[in-house]
């Protein structure tokens, strides 16, 4: 329970829904607590008029002498007992009864009465349930929504390494599956948790006031129902954690191979995969296969101690009515039989709730661990917000990934002037990407410092620096938009002007006018309607429509064919003029004048210079060149 103490902001935060939600359930079960003192009033008075009836009858055949007989009349002594019967009655009861009783209507209008106050009892009763639904409930469904809210705004918060260590199933599932089991706990199991407290707390009242002793009896089986569910909750606790874990891996399986469903067809592994999955998906159903039988186990042990109390009831207040003890009569077993019936739901609903409880308990616990989880990278106490001019300064960068223990750069020093054009090359694995990342601060470094325009990145406002870096990365990534909807996507404001303009830098646009819809056609998933060409040039667009003093592009025409390139080059020679650029990449760009290449080898700068005097130390740089001249003269 105690994982689910981050839930109380909410019920804080709903505290006037969930107060009057409390004050419904009361006098929910206040107006439906009074049908069986009602009830067992009718049940005496049939009793009490067929006694009279009998002895009426029985007189005018033992005295025939004496003339016409008479209704026999209620004497001070039965008034007396009437009196004593309604004694431990509820205070409406009483004045109903007594007001019933001024009135002296036929024993047929006061059955009348009694049967229409019993029907009116239901509908207050109903009333205040389905008022009791309106703020309980609504109040679960804004806490969900609140709750996921608060979820994805820290999944937006957490830095790159948590994405690499966590999988976008288990991601998916701790929102939808585990925030749906603690809606239950705020909504369903709080509603009836509450109704089941009432309901017992009257019946036990009205139990003990009308006859202490026969309600001991009656309530002896419950301390062992009490037991049963204590034992039941600690095995299901442990389940419902191990079965929201196996959850996770199914959905994780099911996520990934959506995802991928072309490299699945393409190596036709349709059967490996669904054999993976089927695996996995028995896992799961024989787990909850195994709590469902561990549950099923309170419905029979419920019915069973419900039943016992029943025939307690009837057994033993039928001998005290007989022999005529403890001023028990028929009203009264028929009250306590309906008392019972009334605590049949709610305390069968206690293995309901407890389930719900200790599920829900579980799933808030695997989703505290990512609301508990802090962010490396995260603003300074006091962000800096400063508008670049692009003087970039790397100093002596040692950079290790936290996730796999890679030494991607060491003594890695670099200063790049406003204006610069720098390309970074070298061989996959050496470090260029790490360098974006870094720049991005989507990691900070182990050792050094980055500064820009000399001051140094962890004391700028952590949006505010990527907000004025166009970045375009080596994974190609489009949401399921329109094309515009996804160039623009960097844009504060919509503008078309913008947009059709950055295509054309990427030299898109062309393609784009092809299109069915055009600039408002619809990109599948992950952009796969597009090619691999297509989907680099628009990803190129979204960088270059906010038009940003410092860019940076990571490998990013490497689907480009070499005509498309030359037109890409130009557009960006252009585009480039005033602005910091640096371009991370394995191939050497001719076209484009750079005012300085570096070549970087395990993390460490081996060589650095213009086009030419690379070429004069012939050493790596050249080796790349020539390489790549003799692929485009094969080609």
């Amino acid at each position: 329970m105690k994982h689910l103490r981050a839930v109380n902001k909410y019920f804080w935060k709903y505290r006037m829904r969930f107060f009057w939600g409390l004050v419904f359930i009361i006098l929910s079960n206040y107006f439906r607590i009074l049908t069986p003192q009602v009830t067992g009033y009718v049940v005496n008075s049939v009793e009490k008029e067929l006694r009279d009836s009998i002895a009426f009858k029985t007189s005018r055949l033992t005295m025939p002498s004496q003339g016409t007989a008479t209704q026999p009349q209620t004497t001070g002594s039965q008034a007396l007992q009437d009196k004593k019967d309604t004694a431990n009655y509820d205070i409406l009861v009483k004045k109903f009864i007594r007001r019933l009783d001024e009135a002296k209507p036929s024993f047929g209008t006061k059955v009348a009465i009694c049967g229409i106050t019993l029907l009116v009892l239901a509908l207050v009763g109903g009333f205040f349930m389905f008022l009791m639904r309106q703020t309980i409930i609504v109040m679960s469904r804004h806490i969900e929504y609140d709750q996921k809210k608060e979820i994805y705004d820290h999944y937006q918060l957490l830095d790159a390494n948590f994405y690499k260590i966590h999988s976008t199933g288990d991601l998916m599932s701790r929102m939808a599956e585990d925030v749906s089991r603690v809606r239950m706990f705020t909504g369903p199991a709080v509603m009836y948790l509450v109704n089941l407290l009432a309901t017992i707390a009257f019946s036990l009242f009205f139990m003990l006031k009308k006859d202490p002793l026969l309600s001991f009896y009656v309530l002896t089986p419950l301390p062992i129902l009490a037991i049963t569910i204590y034992y039941v909750n600690t095995i299901i606790h442990k389940r419902s954690e191990h079965i929201q874990a196996l959850l996770s891996n199914l959905t994780t399986n099911a996520q990934e191979s959506y995802s991928g469903i072309r490299v699945i067809k393409s190596f036709v592994q349709e059967n490996a995969m669904l054999r993976f999955f089927t695996h996995n998906s028995e896992e799961y159903r024989k787990n909850a296969v195994g709590l469902a039988k561990v549950e099923s186990i309170y419905f029979p042990s419920m019915g069973l101690m419900i039943g016992l109390s029943t025939l307690l009831a009837i057994m033993i207040g039928g001998l005290y009515s007989i022999y005529g003890r403890h001023n028990t009569d028929l009203g009264t077993i028929t009250e306590f039989v309906i008392y019972i019936t009334m605590l049949t739901f709610p305390v069968s609903a206690i293995g309901w709730v407890a389930s719900i409880i200790q599920r829900a308990s579980a799933s808030q616990k695997r989703l505290n661990e990512f609301l508990d989880t802090v962010p490396d990278i995260r603003n300074p106490d006091t962000p800096l917000q400063h508008h670049l001019q692009g003087n970039i300064s790397f100093e002596h960068i040692d950079f290790i990934y936290p996730n796999t223990g890679i030494h991607a750069l060491k003594d890695f020093h670099l200063d790049i002037r406003k204006g610069e054009k720098v390309v970074i090359i070298g061989r996959t694995g050496s470090g260029k990407t790490t360098v974006a990342q870094l720049l991005l601060r989507m990691y900070d470094p182990g050792k050094g410092r980055i500064l820009i325009d000399g001051i140094d990145i962890r004391q700028f406002d952590l949006q505010d620096l990527r907000r004025q870096i166009s970045y375009t990365p080596q994974d190609t990534f489009l949401f399921s938009d329109t094309v515009t909807g996804n160039i623009q996507f960097g844009l504060e404001k919509p503008d078309e002007e913008k947009v059709r303009r950055a295509a054309h830098y990427a030299a898109v646009d062309k393609e784009i006018e092809g299109f069915a819809d055009k600039y408002n056609t619809m990109i599948g998933e992950r952009g796969v309607t597009l090619s691999g060409g297509q989907k680099q040039r628009i990803s190129i667009a979204r960088s270059l429509v906010k038009d940003p003093e410092i860019v940076v592009f990571d490998d990013c025409l490497s689907a480009v064919d070499a005509k498309t390139e030359k037109e890409i080059l130009a557009n960006l020679h252009q585009y480039l003029h005033h602005k910091t650029a640096v371009i991370i990449t394995h191939r050497i760009f001719s076209l484009l004048d750079f005012d300085r290449i570096i070549v970087l080898e395990e993390g460490r700068i081996v060589e650095t210079g213009t086009h030419q005097e690379l070429l004069a130390l012939n050493g790596y740089y050249t080796y790349l060149y020539e390489q790549q001249q003799r692929e485009k003269e094969e080609a």
